[in-house]
Order: C-alpha cells, then structure tokens, then sequence
C-alpha cells in the first residue's frame, strides 16, 4: 500500500512577491513626481516676495504686494487689492501672461 503524499501548499508569499514590481512601479509613476511637484510649488510659495506676479488657484492674476505670515495681498487690477492665503498660490506668471 502506497501513503499518498499530501499536496505541497502554495507560499503565501507568492503573490506579495508578484506584487512588490507593480507597487514599486506604481510608487515611481504616480507618488514620486506628485509629490516633487509639491515640494517645488511649496518652495516657491515659502519664497514669494513683493512684485512677483502669480496665479491663485481660482485662475485671478496678480501681483504680490504685501506678506503677511500665511497670507499675501495681491493687487489684481489698478487699485485693488485682494488678501489670499499663500496656500491659494498655484503658480508664478510666464513673461508672456503679463497684463
């Protein structure tokens, strides 16, 4: 009589391992540059400084003014000016978007 072998169990670590390229892959297209992206428009935000020309997030153009701790006042047309937060900021004026 012949004892019949049990049938040898899968790894449970096999598909973690088939995972980890589609993580890593995942991580360098999408995390990685996303979060670069933040770093330099952190930077540049913390580095604001009167007359820079920028573009909030709700798309108005204007020209930094005045700093005031987590805030800046932003002069968006002949005399007036309007009070942003810097967190509004999304992006410095190209040469060719001034007025």
């Amino acid at each position: 009589m012949f004892l019949q072998q049990p049938a040898p169990q899968p790894s449970p670590l096999g598909p973690l391992i088939m995972f980890l390229p589609i993580i890593a892959i995942f991580y360098l297209i999408v995390f990685r540059p996303a979060r670069q992206r933040q770093k330099k428009l952190q930077q540049m935000v913390d580095n604001l400084k009167t007359g820079d020309k920028i573009i909030t997030t709700g798309g108005l153009m204007g020209t930094v003014v005045g700093l005031r701790g987590d805030r800046l006042q932003v002069r968006i047309a002949e005399n007036v000016k309007v009070e942003i937060a810097r967190s509004a900021v999304a992006a410095m004026q190209q040469e060719s978007q001034h007025e």
